[in-house]
């Protein structure tokens, strides 16, 4: 993987992270976290520039996940079941995205990148909902913001050992999930909360 990463990188630079994240996040088999955080690493070895780095994996997440949102609200539910199958989107990770965004509501789409195979569905489901645009934007641009920055800087400080990052996901990635819901359901109590007194 690092040597594909490595060519890849070499071939299309910046251009490549924008495309490379924003199809990922549209469906595409693309180990997006691993990627961004190879990218902290060449950062840390002087070979790409930060800034320059994190403006187009941002626009990369962007672009992506809008492409999913407009993908939902254009084409509904019936063709992301009919289509999913073949880009490895089951049904029940489409009901497991549901119940989520059903509890957490728009929180659902600030961390849905942290969470392979949610973040592929979440913009699509917010966009078969006809959830506003404006929030959308808020929350899925917000949390893509979070998101680059996270693998970026975790890569940048790692070094050459970035490829310990891919291990730790896959051992941790149910608790780091399970932090996530955790989190934001206290956010959203506190802010149901704070509303009340209101």
């Amino acid at each position: 993987m690092e040597h594909y990463l490595h060519y890849f990188i070499d071939h299309f630079g910046y251009i490549g992270i924008m495309v490379v994240l924003m199809l990922g996040i549209v469906g595409m088999p693309i180990p997006d976290e691993l990627l961004l955080t190879y990218i902290g690493y060449r950062i840390s070895t002087g070979s790409m520039s930060y800034p320059i780095s994190f403006v187009f994996g941002f626009i990369g997440a962007i672009a992506g996940i809008s492409i999913s949102y407009y993908l939902g609200v254009k084409l509904g539910l019936p063709f992301l079941q009919k289509i999913g199958p073949k880009i490895h989107i089951t049904e029940k990770r489409i009901e497991q995205t549901k119940a989520l965004f059903a509890k957490l509501g728009p929180s659902v789409l600030f961390i849905c990148y942290f969470i392979p195979g949610i973040r592929h569905l979440a913009a699509f489901l917010a966009g078969f909902n006809a959830y506003d645009r404006k929030k959308f934007m808020l929350y899925a641009y917000s949390g893509a913001f979070v998101w680059v920055f996270t693998f970026l800087t975790i890569g940048n400080y790692l070094g050459k050992n970035w490829i310990i990052i891919k291990q730790y996901m896959d051992e941790y990635r149910t608790f780091f999930m399970a932090v996530f819901i955790l989190l934001i359901c206290l956010l959203t109590i506190y802010w149901f909360y704070q509303q009340k007194k209101k």
